[in-house]
């Protein structure tokens, strides 16, 4: 596949004033535009709907609602399940964010590539173990996978977000890899070296 998005991204300007309110104040935080952003816009109504519930479960505080999973455990699970359904834009532009919380240059590569071998701790180890199972046989769930998690401290509720973050980047993944969505390349750097002062 090349480099080139198999959809035209819409001109900033041609978006209704709330995309493109938004999108700017992303730019304005980040220095830079991420793709996913531009390509969701191509569909207005769409991109409502998926910004809504990627906010409800990425930042439930702005919602009012309180998680037992941090910022860094939930860009922890985007980049396990990203990898694990081959979404090299989620895996590259979620790890990035991952080195970001965690402080962990390595950490988004490791978790990447193998979670049972990265430096994360036992709980996260639990979590990513619930979070692939979704991902990978969610059929197969079962009381025991639940005990499991909650032996690491982790509620029902918790292991609801856990599911509901691998199944919505599951939708994610799919649509950023049939587009041919690209990371962007300041995505590679973030994270990986400590801030000059």
């Amino acid at each position: 596949m090349s480099n080139t998005p198999r959809y035209p991204l819409p001109d900033l300007n041609s978006l209704p004033e709330d995309l493109k309110a938004k999108i700017l104040a992303v730019q304005e935080k980040a220095g830079f535009v991420p793709h996913v952003f531009l390509v969701l816009a191509r569909r207005p109504a769409e991109w409502r709907a998926f910004f809504a519930y990627h906010d409800a479960l990425m930042t439930p505080e702005t919602a009012g609602r309180t998680s037992g999973l941090s910022k860094g455990d939930r860009e922890m699970i985007v980049t396990a399940t990203s990898a694990a359904n081959h979404c090299l834009y989620c895996v590259v532009a979620h790890g990035a964010i991952l080195r970001i919380y965690e402080k962990k240059p390595l950490v988004a590569d490791q978790v990447a590539v193998n979670y049972r071998k990265a430096d994360i701790s036992p709980r996260q180890r639990a979590m990513l173990d619930f979070a692939m199972k979704v991902c990978l046989a969610s059929h197969e769930i079962d009381d025991a996978d639940f005990s499991a998690l909650h032996a690491h401290g982790f509620s029902d509720e918790d292991a609801w977000d856990i599911a509901a973050i691998t199944a919505f980047f599951g939708l994610s993944n799919r649509i950023a890899s049939f587009s041919g969505m690209m990371p962007n390349p300041e995505f590679y750097l973030m994270g990986r070296l400590p801030k000059q002062k």
